[in-house]
């Protein structure tokens, strides 16, 4: 299958976190977007820590499919409401 040169090459990726990085909300919401179908926890982890709302709540959707309890209970620890809620219904059918 050929490549259409997309964002997903790697020097693309660079230009777009450094547009992101200098502030360009279209290029964050790329990267986001990228990053989910992806599933590149650590790229979405980066991007909400640099303060993207839409990278935050794209994580908790991302490592609730991935049962990624780790990363959901450091998300809570964190104050994020809907990580909280997530990890109560992830957790509760298991056993304690």
């Amino acid at each position: 299958m050929a490549t259409h040169g997309g964002p997903e090459d790697d020097g693309d990726l660079t230009a777009l976190r450094e547009r992101a990085e200098a502030g360009d909300r279209d290029a964050v919401d790329q990267l986001v977007e990228l990053a989910g179908e992806r599933r590149d926890l650590v790229e979405l982890r980066r991007l909400a820590d640099a303060g993207s709302r839409a990278a935050l709540d794209e994580l908790v959707q991302v490592a609730a499919e991935e049962e990624d309890l780790d990363t959901l209970r450091a998300l809570a620890e964190a104050g994020h409401r809907d990580a909280v809620d997530v990890l109560e219904e992830l957790e509760g059918g298991r056993p304690t």
